[in-house]
């Protein structure tokens, strides 16, 4: 019988909160070079993730290096605009918390202050019954060690635990560890993945 339930967040329960196409968008709206941005935001967004450093150093080192025609306050709400909830998803998971069945858990990569703002803006907190986020835990999907790291805080067995994520690379490492993976695609699918484990509302 399946225990426990790990979601990501980003992709799963929500949009991703600082993915490509969102780097994008902020490349478009604020008119930064494209290249160089791209690179400064890949040199340290490990760093960042991992929670080694603030959302004000990575925007010290990515955006405001030069002058700007923007503020930061405008640029970090433009950050926080990019966070949606996926409804039917968030809805998924809140009808299998309220079964008492599963324990359910949010498993991530995320900088500290855009995860406590999407945790908050999803409304995940009366769902899940721990976050494990990379910048809380130190370390980053698709590492075994933070698989490791969540199974045994959440004092869960990999036999009895099902992970959900959108990335293949980050399902590698569960099912590695004898956990049950499955790639989130639309929420209706998700669901009929876990009724196949049976794992039902």
């Amino acid at each position: 019988m399946i225990s426990h339930l790990f979601f990501d967040v980003g992709g799963v329960l929500g949009t991703s909160g600082w993915g490509g196409d969102a780097r994008a968008r902020a490349v478009a709206r604020f008119r930064l070079e494209e290249a160089d941005f791209d690179r400064r935001h890949r040199e340290v967004v490990g760093q960042w993730e991992e929670g080694r450093m603030t959302l004000d150093e990575y925007l010290d080192c990515t955006v405001f290096h030069a002058p700007r025609p923007f503020t930061r306050e405008e640029f970090v709400t433009f950050m926080r605009e990019q966070s949606r909830p996926l409804p039917d998803s968030v809805a998924l998971a809140r009808a299998l918390a309220a079964t008492g069945r599963y324990r359910l858990m949010t498993l991530n990569n995320e900088s500290a202050e855009l995860n406590a703002y999407r945790l908050e803006r999803f409304g995940l907190a009366p769902i899940f019954a721990a976050f494990f986020s990379s910048c809380w835990l130190g370390v980053a999907k698709p590492s075994r060690r933070i698989f490791e790291l969540a199974l045994a805080l959440a004092q869960a067995q990999p036999s009895r635990s099902v992970f959900i994520d959108d990335r293949e690379q980050n399902l590698a490492p569960a099912r590695a560890l004898g956990m049950h993976a499955l790639r989130f695609t639309t929420a209706d699918a998700l669901r009929q993945d876990l009724a196949a484990l049976g794992v039902r509302t």
